[in-house]
């Protein structure tokens, strides 16, 4: 394993070092000690790399994420695993807001809370996370998955196009065309896949969970609709 001291060596060379490793190489794991908070750590990568950060982290942690493995061993700023395409970001700890924003595929599991936008835009992540989720959750979210073992905040999958909710405690209330929807077998298949992969499988059986979606009445305008709008 490669050790990075962050406070010592900056993060800047950290960033440069880890974008150097493109396609097959043989440093696949990296330990990133002193964090104290940074913002942009492991942003960017491109490579089938683990990394594991001792500590938390501040802003944007994971941004941008492909194929690499992300774990930190501690709590997360706002932004984390932004605009994610692939691969795998763990967050130990909680999560601050927009966690998961816009990310566009691989998955993003948090152990903890998670705060207000989690999974907003949305466009083929997935996203467990073990505890709760904040107001406005999967705000326009388009594709992909998010599974909440604990409890949601208000406007739950506000203006939501095709992105599956799964919630097992309670919802304070949904957001503009978020309705509850029946959970059919294929659901609780995919369901328990997400749980395996997101480390919840002994936490949370896929039978506890309602599922939501979009009622697909604000695709595009109609008078008819205006009101919720």
């Amino acid at each position: 394993m490669q050790t990075f001291d962050l406070e010592a060596q900056g993060l800047r060379a950290l960033n440069s070092t880890l974008h150097a490793l493109k396609g097959q190489t043989n440093e696949t794991a990296w330990e990133i000690i002193n964090p104290k908070g940074s913002h942009a750590i492991a942003v960017g990568l491109d490579a089938p790399v683990d990394v594991t950060v001792r500590g938390s982290t501040g802003y944007y942690c994971a941004g941008m994420n492909k194929q690499a493995t992300v774990r930190v061993k501690g709590s997360a700023g706002p932004g984390v695993a932004e605009n994610m395409m692939s691969g795998t970001v763990i967050i130990d700890g909680d999560a601050s807001q927009y966690a998961g924003a816009t990310g566009r595929g691989g998955l993003l599991v948090i152990k903890g809370n998670a705060s207000s936008r989690c999974g907003i835009s949305m466009k083929g992540i997935d996203i467990v996370v073990h505890g709760n989720i904040g107001h406005m959750s999967a705000f326009m979210a388009q594709s992909g998955s998010m599974v909440v073992l604990g409890d949601a905040g208000e406007a739950l999958g506000d203006s939501l196009y095709e992105a599956k909710l799964f919630v097992r405690g309670s919802v304070k209330s949904l957001g503009a065309d978020c309705i509850e929807k029946e959970m059919r077998p294929e659901h609780l298949e995919l369901l328990a896949d997400l749980l395996k992969r997101g480390e919840a499988d002994g936490k949370a059986k896929p039978e506890e969970f309602k599922r939501y979606g979009s009622a697909r009445k604000l695709y595009t305008f109609n008078i008819d609709n205006a009101s919720s709008y």
